[in-house]
């Protein structure tokens, strides 16, 4: 698990169009992880974490701005999918230390979920 941030979802990457569905309307802080399923974020203080299947992904890429959000230029992991018939991006950084928010680590962890997604 890693500790970050849940900076929203866009629909169609739009900055200003965010997505509501269950779970996807707040932001905050919490934990982020990979299962057999997909990607997991929780935010604190909440029981069930929002989840992304591996079969809705579509990509992921890294930006430095995401859904009106801006996080002094540190990097922004971006996970593109679809549902309901919507084109969604959810965005997520991650906090600082040893391994965490820095662009090279970023990169693999990018290259890792595309990696998957076209394994699926």
């Amino acid at each position: 698990m890693k500790k970050g941030n849940y900076l929203g979802t866009e629909v169609d990457e739009t900055w200003w169009k965010r997505y509501r569905g269950a779970g996807f309307f707040a932001r905050g802080s919490g934990e982020f992880w990979m299962d057999e399923t997909g990607i997991c974020f929780r935010r604190l203080l909440t029981g069930s974490p929002l989840t992304i299947a591996w079969g809705e992904m579509t990509g992921a890429k890294l930006a430095t701005w995401h859904a009106g959000q801006w996080v002094l230029g540190r990097p922004i992991l971006k996970v593109a999918f679809v549902r309901d018939g919507r084109h969604l991006s959810a965005g997520f950084c991650f906090s600082r230390g040893k391994d965490r928010g820095d662009w090279q680590w970023m990169e693999e962890l990018v290259d890792d979920l595309n990696l998957r997604i076209a394994g699926r």
